[in-house]
């Protein structure tokens, strides 16, 4: 049994198991109701079929020397009614015909002794008339009467009763398995649209590059009202999160290649200037010797601005690397070590050193008196604000006003840098805080740099559970970082 209805789950739809299951239950009950409806009628039409009986009896009026034939003339009966006798004229039986006429019965007709019961109802079947529903009467000394009712009537009563309601049955099981499809059907048809749209998902080629899933289930039938709607929107909702997982993890592999192609060229300069130089000084030394004498002070002087080169280069490249290692730091939450900092001082410190790096700019510092106290790294913070500072230095023309302030906004430490430079294009205004990101486009390069300072300050403000972000139009480049302030910080 296990294993059939198994194979039934198994080889059947949800939707052929619902109809049969709501159509077979509805069956049985439909035929458990014409069986009793059936019986009962058949109880009534034999409550009155007993009812006609005993009028009947009631009616006939019979003496000790009459037979049945006698008796029955003698009175008004309904046709139909059968009487048996047994008195002093001896045993006699006679009936009314359909016409109202009284017929005597025959001898084998009315030789019941065999099957007659003492007293009380009795079926019993008559040779050439059929079945009868009688009642006995009898008394010690063998006198006995038996008055009767054809069934006839009340089998064709059930009969029809019988039939009707069997046709009904079969009618309305016809009629209910068409109903019962079609709102299954319609019901079921959002979970078969869920269906088809997991199925086109599934068929997308993921594996060969696929970025994006177009397939949603149909508005219509994402009802947040219905179950199967629910399963519909929910579908939905699981698509946009992973088509949005699989757009993020397309932006995160074109950086990672877009950062591995700026890394490589990064390092690739600062290595081809050391192999070069190396190689330079290199054969000097080795043409020198093989000359035979000391090194001459020519060779000295071209091995010493190699070597120079080479440390310089060498620098560059170890700025590089530990800008890499210090936003990896960062990214594992390694790297900072927590502490009371007072954002006012690090600003005018941070000036004072941008002041002297870039003396044909104009630096302003707006700082009020009171200390405005953030919770945080005092070195990592201080590298964010002189990469601020460095960055409207070195991407601003000379007489640009620089001007750094402090305030304490809405609970908020923050920190502006602004400048009336010439600006940030839009272009590039998105991505300026990625890494290797530069706008040379718009504002004018003075100097080399790896791309990685902006990249820097905002993994470090990141760190710190602030903001940093920058608006920016012609003679207006404002870079806000704002960082949780401390209770005893004064306010705005």
């Amino acid at each position: 049994m296990n294993r059939l209805s198994a194979l039934f789950a198994r080889r059947w739809s949800l939707q052929a198991r619902l109809i049969v299951a709501v159509i077979s239950f509805v069956s049985v009950i439909l035929i458990a109701v014409g069986l009793a409806t059936g019986a009962i009628l058949g109880t009534i039409v034999r409550d009155n079929l007993d009812t006609q009986v005993r009028t009947a009896q009631q009616n006939v009026h019979w003496s000790a020397g009459q037979s049945a034939e006698q008796i029955l003339q003698g009175g008004r009966q309904e046709p139909g009614t059968l009487l048996i006798v047994n008195n002093l004229a001896g045993l006699s039986g006679a009936y009314v015909t359909s016409d109202g006429a009284v017929s005597a019965m025959r001898d084998d007709q009315v030789d019941l002794s065999d099957r007659l019961p003492a007293q009380g109802w009795w079926t019993a079947t008559f040779r050439g008339l059929g079945e009868y529903r009688v009642l006995v009467a009898s008394d010690p000394s063998g006198v006995f009467s038996i008055v009767g009712m054809p069934t006839s009537e009340m089998t064709d009563i059930t009969a029809r009763v019988v039939t009707t309601v069997a046709l009904l049955t079969s009618g309305g099981m016809l009629v209910l398995a068409a109903v019962i499809s079609l709102i299954i059907r319609s019901s079921l048809a959002p979970l078969r649209s869920v269906a088809d749209t997991a199925a086109r998902v599934a068929s997308v080629p993921m594996s060969e590059g696929a970025v994006t899933i177009s397939e949603r289930v149909p508005a219509e039938d994402t009802d947040d009202h219905t179950e199967i709607g629910r399963v519909g929107s929910a579908l939905n909702t699981l698509l946009d999160h992973v088509d949005s997982s699989l757009s993020a993890r397309q932006r995160n592999e074109e950086r990672m290649r877009a950062f591995v192609a700026d890394a490589s060229h990064e390092l690739r300069t600062p290595l081809a200037s050391i192999r070069g130089y190396s190689e330079l000084s290199l054969r000097g030394i080795r043409q020198q010797e093989a000359a035979g004498g000391d090194v001459s002070p020519i060779v000295a002087e071209t091995t010493r601005e190699s070597l120079e080169r080479i440390q310089a280069q060498s620098l560059r490249m170890t700025a590089l690397v530990e800008d890499l290692l210090l936003l990896a730091r960062l990214d594992e939450g390694t790297e900072l070590v927590y502490g009371a900092v007072d954002l006012t001082r690090l600003a005018v410190e941070a000036v004072s050193d941008a002041r002297a790096a870039g003396p044909d700019h104009d630096w302003v510092l707006e700082v009020a008196h009171e200390p405005v106290v953030v919770a945080g790294d005092a070195s990592r913070l201080h590298q964010v604000a002189a990469n601020l500072l460095a960055n409207a230095r070195v991407h601003t023309p000379t007489g640009t006003t620089v001007t750094t302030s402090v305030v304490v906004d809405d609970s908020a430490a923050v920190l502006r840098v602004t400048d009336d430079g010439p600006g940030i294009d839009p272009a590039v205004a998105g991505g300026l805080f990625e890494r290797f990101a530069r706008a040379d486009s718009s504002r004018a390069r003075q100097t080399g740099g790896t791309g990685l300072g902006l990249s820097i300050a905002k993994a470090i403000v990141d760190a710190h559970g602030g903001t940093i972000t920058v608006t920016s139009v012609p003679g207006s480049t404002t870079f806000e970082v704002r960082l949780p302030a401390r209770p005893d910080s004064p306010a705005a």
